[in-house]
């Protein structure tokens, strides 16, 4: 009998991890398609002319913000290795840095956002394609916050003495989520400088 409810716990816990992970894929698969929708509102808008000979160059700050959320992918790589060979130590030590490097992400791209106003392109103007600028890049700072609360999050759970395989679970979860946000700006990016 108690071997049973044993089970019945496990199996809980196994529908329960299912059912997360398959919510984060849901989640992101509709993070990419706004960013589609955006892509294809920008493409259309821009193909018809209206914004014709205005061309924004991009900031340089975007090249760094790109070089940090590289290098916290792979940090966040780290962290989920380090966890998975048991080495808890190494583990918070890889979460520090991802948050770090996700903290200078964040502010590279306010900086950005003020090499724009600088420049005298601001959210609201009369060329549009400007302001899709920062639609995109505030959208996905928006879910750089939410990926920041999720390394915090789980920081906080490599601190506590909880069971192992529920940290491996947690970190598998962030690195899917962090490295999508890591695709996700290489793909802005490189959509924002092939349409400038």
């Amino acid at each position: 009998m108690i071997m049973s409810i044993e089970n019945l716990q496990q199996e809980e816990i196994l529908q329960s991890r299912k059912a997360k992970k398959f919510s984060l894929w849901l989640g992101m698969i509709g993070m990419f398609m706004m960013f589609a929708a955006l892509s294809s509102g920008f493409i259309v808008y821009t193909a018809s002319g209206v914004d014709k000979g205005i061309k924004t160059i991009l900031p340089h700050a975007f090249i760094w913000s790109t070089v940090a959320i590289v290098l916290s992918s792979l940090t966040m790589h780290l962290a989920s290795k380090a966890v998975k060979q048991n080495q808890l130590a190494k583990q918070k030590i890889y979460l520090l840095l991802t948050i770090a490097l996700g903290v200078v992400f964040f502010f590279v791209q306010v900086e950005a956002w003020s090499t724009l106003t600088s420049r005298g392109i601001y959210f609201i103007n009369t060329n549009a394609s400007q302001s899709f600028i920062y639609i995109f890049t505030g959208m996905h700072l928006a879910h750089i916050i939410a990926g920041l609360i999720v390394l915090i999050r789980c920081f906080i759970g490599a601190a506590k003495p909880i069971p192992l395989d529920q940290n491996t679970f947690r970190m598998d979860l962030a690195a899917i989520f962090w490295h999508f946000l890591d695709l996700l700006w290489i793909y802005i990016y490189v959509f924002l400088l092939l349409n400038q």
